[in-house]
């Protein structure tokens, strides 16, 4: 191939790649660090201090101290006691400054080694700040973004050569560089697990809220159309019968009234643009049907006493949605039951539900099925009531609902 041939093809090849090449690359890596650098601190907050903390705290003083004392290959006792102990107590700090104490301690650190430069025989470092393997797992839980970049800056100057052989060195930076990423990587895993059940939880609790907002929005509307037919009968007979107006006029005031009690429940429930359900709301009574339509094993009983009669629709919509979501939970999750028992009783306060199964309790999955007991607690919490929901003290898992008749959340 000639010499102008093969120019020839290397401008058309360059031209092919920088076609290929996506310009907004560069943009894309730039968005992505300055994200990582504004990252916030990890929610809910940390705690300043738990048991553990001392638990780990009590033994590593008195281990530093006899270190200094008994080593023989240490270098510059004093200068290992001054450079170790006080570090081992920025351990009580590592969650609310995790990056202070990560400059402190592995400043300290690095000092320690650093003696050898200074003519000491030996490291100054004691084996009792081994502890400092935390940092790393305590930096990426619970740090900013910014504090996790400039740690981990920290933690790999702190093992720059200090004085041995360039080869050595290296490959003692790369090994302390992966030893100190593992604990970084588990603390990153973790948080943003328990971040992903924080938003989990929060899409479970909307769904719940949109849920219970269509119902009521069904009850309102039923409330509306009420009033408004007898306006319009009202207003048709008033000029020939008042007394008959005047009853009108009085079931329009109850009705409304009723509507104002449903309309401050809705307060605080969220509610998606869709449209409300047009299927019929179900109640107390459709608990036995229900029990019916699941059928099979395990056997559902359900017991219906108290005074259940003139219950807020929202009220009745709650107890049904609560049997149902716990005799599936039972149905699906009891392990070797081979009975489920549903109690519905009412007084002049309260509706109170239980739902009790006979099988081997298995509270995660029990906890994690359909909306779970959190969208249940939530349903519950919206209407001013209550839901408790654990193991048996021999076999089974009971779930109990209380619900005012009357009252409503502020």
């Amino acid at each position: 191939m000639s010499a102008g041939r093969l120019a020839e093809w290397r401008t058309v090849l360059s031209a092919d790649l920088r076609s290929r090449a996506d310009p907004y690359d560069g943009e894309m890596v730039r968005d992505t660090v300055r994200q990582v650098w504004a990252e916030p601190r990890a929610t809910p907050p940390p705690p300043a201090r738990v048991w553990t903390d001392w638990v780990l705290l009590g033994p590593l003083v008195p281990v530093a101290v006899l270190e200094v004392v008994l080593r023989h290959d240490l270098g510059w006792p004093v200068v290992a006691f001054i450079l170790g102990v006080p570090s081992i107590f920025a351990l009580l700090w590592r969650r609310t400054h995790p990056l202070t104490v990560v400059v402190i301690v592995f400043a300290c650190h690095g000092a320690s080694e650093a003696v050898v430069l200074l003519g000491a025989e030996h490291s100054a470092m004691l084996y009792a700040t081994a502890w400092l393997l935390i940092l790393p797992y305590s930096l990426f839980r619970w740090g900013s973004g910014r504090e996790c970049i400039l740690g981990l800056a920290v933690m790999m100057l702190a093992h720059v050569p200090n004085g041995s052989g360039a080869v050595n060195s290296l490959v003692e930076v790369i090994a302390a560089s992966v030893f100190l990423l593992f604990p970084a990587a588990v603390g990153l895993a973790v948080r943003y697990r328990i971040t992903y059940r924080i938003r989990e939880t929060d899409q479970i609790k909307l769904h719940e809220r949109e849920q219970l907002a269509r119902e009521l929005h069904d009850t309102v509307a039923h409330h509306v159309s009420a009033i408004i037919i007898q306006a319009q009968a009202g207003r048709t007979v008033a000029p020939t019968d008042p007394k008959a107006a005047a009853r009108v006029l009085e079931v329009i005031e109850a009705e409304a009234s009723r509507t104002l009690t449903e309309m401050r429940i809705m307060v605080g429930a969220l509610r998606d643009g869709g449209g409300a359900a047009l299927a019929p709301q179900r109640g107390v009574a459709d608990i036995t049907k229900l029990a019916r339509a699941i059928g099979g094993s395990p056997h559902i009983a359900v017991q219906l006493s108290g005074g259940l009669d003139d219950l807020r629709p929202s009220v009745e919509a709650a107890v049904y949605r609560l049997a149902q979501e716990s005799i599936t939970n039972a149905v699906r999750h009891a392990r070797h039951a081979t009975r489920i028992d549903v109690l519905v009783a009412g007084d002049d306060d309260a509706i109170r539900l239980t739902v009790q199964d006979d099988g081997d309790p298995n509270p995660s999955a029990a906890a994690t099925a359909g909306f779970g007991l959190v969208g249940m607690s939530e349903r519950a919490k919206l209407l001013g009531g209550t839901l408790h929901a654990g193991p048996n003290k021999g076999r089974g898992w009971t779930i109990t609902a209380v619900l005012p008749r009357d009252e409503v959340p502020a």
